[in-house]
């Protein structure tokens, strides 16, 4: 049998295919910037679970699948064998994240988390397209209280969550490209957190 040609698609989706990846390299270079402080915070946040602390993680939507990735890539492993790392995704616990919700409202839903969780030395990280979420906002300044450093990486900066976090990489572009660069951006995180604990072996 002879295969069944398929029609080329119209000009306007090819197009539109090539926009998004013209998109997708023009954040390139800011992502790249970034490296020093994704590096700065890999080192860092080796050495805290290396001592005990560990990394709670909160987004919403998209940027609560990214949480969850960098989660499982510290529990598991990302490049090669080491230990297991301690980090939790907040909005995983669908009891607590329903139960909190209802109970005090979706805005608290990541803050009574960290209340609960967090200790001196804890990493809170924050992944937001927006980064004006009213609920990241609130686990900002939960982080805060419980003296745990936190750290926001977003889309467009200036914006709320980068300013009341106490470190914060923006990553320019609409909502698809800054979701593509934070998957980017976490691994490189996770490249830095496995180096960090291989010297150290």
């Amino acid at each position: 049998m002879n295969p069944v040609a398929t029609p080329a698609p119209p000009r306007p989706v090819v197009d539109t295919v090539d926009a998004h990846v013209d998109r997708l390299a023009c954040a390139l270079p800011a992502l790249r910037a970034a490296g020093p402080t994704l590096a700065r915070w890999g080192a860092d946040l080796a050495e805290r679970l290396l001592a005990g602390g560990r990394l709670l993680a909160a987004g919403n939507g998209g940027s609560a699948a990214e949480a969850q990735h960098l989660t499982a890539e510290l529990v598991g492993r990302f490049d090669g064998e080491r230990q297991a790392l301690s980090a939790i995704a907040l909005h995983a616990d669908g009891s607590s994240v329903t139960a909190i919700g209802n109970d005090y409202g979706f805005g608290e839903v990541y803050a009574r988390q960290v209340r609960a969780h967090a200790r001196p030395g804890d990493v809170v990280l924050l992944f937001s397209s927006s980064g004006r979420s009213p609920n990241l906002l609130g686990a900002a300044a939960a982080a805060a209280e419980a003296g745990a450093t936190s750290w926001a990486i977003t889309g467009p900066g200036p914006n709320p969550l980068a300013g009341a976090c106490d470190d914060a990489v923006c990553l320019p572009g609409d909502t698809a490209t800054v979701q593509e660069c934070h998957l980017a951006a976490l691994h490189m995180l996770c490249r830095a957190v496995d180096a960090t604990v291989r010297a150290q072996q």
